[in-house]
């Protein structure tokens, strides 16, 4: 079997999120539910910066183990004024200790958890229209105030 050359990363910027308070609907069928309502933030990077629009919302699942899946829509708008749409889905695991430390509001050390993202990107801007064909990964922390992410285009 032919073996392909390893994906290799590329910074494309770094994302900071500010949220309200969660709304705690409880345990549904598919997990214990909680839903951020993302109130602002930015994006910083080589090839744009933006404002995170507020709105957008994290619909998260809550496993029995502790481990968080996200579910995330955000809008940005550009420095240049155009729109792009951010989705991404995610998940923050780890030891339960540290995880209980996180929902508490800890400033906790992200090498202690796991936290990843796969961005999408969707836009009708023609300059940025090649957000649409890429794939994006990040690594996130949890902060007290809010979430911060590095974001990477898979080369």
């Amino acid at each position: 079997m032919r073996e392909l050359p390893q994906p290799k990363l590329e910074l494309l910027g770094h994302m900071e999120l500010s949220v309200a308070k969660p709304h705690l609907p409880g345990q549904t069928p598919i997990g214990r539910r909680r839903i951020i309502q993302v109130t602002g933030g930015k994006f910083e990077g080589e090839y744009f910066n933006a404002t995170v629009l507020p709105g957008g919302d994290d619909w998260i699942t809550v496993r029995e183990d502790g481990t968080i899946i996200q579910d995330v829509r955000i809008t940005l708008e550009t420095d240049d004024n155009e729109i792009i749409l951010m989705t991404y889905r995610g998940i923050r695991t780890g030891p339960q200790e540290v995880l209980d430390r996180l929902d508490q509001g800890e400033n906790v050390d992200p090498e202690e958890y796991y936290f990843r993202t796969n961005p999408v990107f969707e836009t009708a801007s023609e300059k940025y229209h090649w957000l649409n064909n890429r794939i994006f990964v990040s690594n996130g922390i949890r902060l007290p105030e809010g979430v911060s992410y590095s974001i990477y285009t898979v080369k």
